[in-house]
């Protein structure tokens, strides 16, 4: 891929983007409708544009020229890679750590307004319900412990308030262990005896769908969490199988399993058609990335549809697990994370 020139640095941001961003005019994104994610149910020319109208649009636009850069005049694979280049000078709070421990950057307020108006723009922030009345699966995707039990709860909500699905309840994770900051999340919520992740979303599972114990177990231990996958099962009355998934990494000399790596296991385990509709359950700041990253690894290659929601963290059911507040840093980091998913979603579709 040929290089293109790197945005011009500004002023502090040359070397330190943790440093206050200057103040500027223009700061304000104009209300609307969340800028829509890429469809991965029709033809490859049409998740492209997608991908493009995401990408193109005028909130990240302006967060760009916000922090210094100027614009590309490129095609989209170029543009992808200017912005993957971009995100990383200067959204990159994370430097391979896990998201609590990433860094919260010094911004002044009319830059912060203008993060907060561009994430909630691009689909960050704002909830939004599933449109379909029925889906054939139901994916719940893991996290930090406290969005383990809230986004079970609102699976299980959806499910009690009418949505059907033929196939299964998936809830996908991995063998993370949990920090002490989770340990004192799931204490306050009387949630204990959770060593990793799986363990939260399982005993997510057996409070939001009363159950207790699986009706089916399997799994493998690897003698190490990147290398180990388990799977339980459950039977909850009246409604849907649950499974519980704990996936290995493919790459477990380097990391622990990722999202992208949940959702090609889980798909080894079911029968994904090209006519099923799947309903993934995240956080509203995930949203972007995480559909992608759904596109990527199971529309494209099984031809299912995939629609992702974010956790409605205002409804009754779920006020005893509260959202935690989230910063510009939060923000801007998840922006970069769902640049980088559509660029490896484009770069893996079939050559135009």
């Amino acid at each position: 891929m040929p290089e293109l020139p790197a945005p011009p640095p500004s002023g502090p941001l040359a070397t330190r983007p943790d440093v206050t961003v200057p103040a500027g005019p223009d700061v304000t994104v104009p209300a609307g409708p969340d800028v829509a994610l890429p469809d991965g149910a029709g033809p490859t020319a049409a998740l492209v544009a997608g991908i493009a109208g995401w990408i193109g649009a005028d909130p990240l636009r302006r967060l760009v020229a916000r922090f210094g850069g100027t614009w590309p005049n490129a095609d989209l694979a170029d543009t992808l890679w200017f912005l993957d280049e971009f995100s990383a000078r200067h959204w990159d709070f994370r430097g391979g750590r896990e998201r609590p421990d990433a860094r919260e950057p010094d911004l002044d307020p009319g830059t912060a307004e203008l993060v907060r108006a561009a994430a909630t723009a691009l689909g960050l922030v704002r909830p939004v319900p599933p449109t379909r009345p029925a889906y054939a699966h139901l994916v719940v995707l893991g996290g930090l412990a406290h969005a383990c039990l809230r986004r079970v709860a609102y699976a299980a909500h959806l499910l009690r308030a009418g949505l059907r699905v033929t196939g299964e309840v998936a809830v996908l994770g991995s063998f993370r262990p949990l920090s002490d900051l989770e340990h004192r999340t799931l204490a306050e919520a009387d949630v204990p005896g959770c060593v990793t992740e799986v363990d939260a979303l399982d005993a997510a599972v057996r409070l939001a769908f009363g159950v207790t114990a699986p009706s089916q177990e399997d799994g493998v231990d690897g003698g190490h969490p990147h290398h180990s996958w388990s799977s339980r099962t459950y039977l909850p009355a009246g409604l849907p199988r649950v499974r519980v998934l704990a996936a290995p990494s493919s790459e477990p000399q380097r990391r622990r399993a990722h999202t992208a790596d949940t959702q090609r296991f889980w798909a080894g385990h079911v029968r994904l058609a090209p006519i099923d509709p799947v309903l993934l359950v995240t956080a509203p700041i995930y949203v972007p990335f995480q559909h992608c990253d759904a596109l990527r690894t199971l529309a494209v290659p099984y031809g299912c549809g995939i629609e992702t929601v974010g956790v409605d963290a205002t409804l009754e059911d779920l006020a005893r697990l509260p959202e935690p507040t989230l910063s510009p840093g939060r923000y801007l980091q998840e922006i970069r994370s769902a640049i980088r998913s559509m660029r490896a979603l484009h770069d893996q579709l079939p050559a135009r």
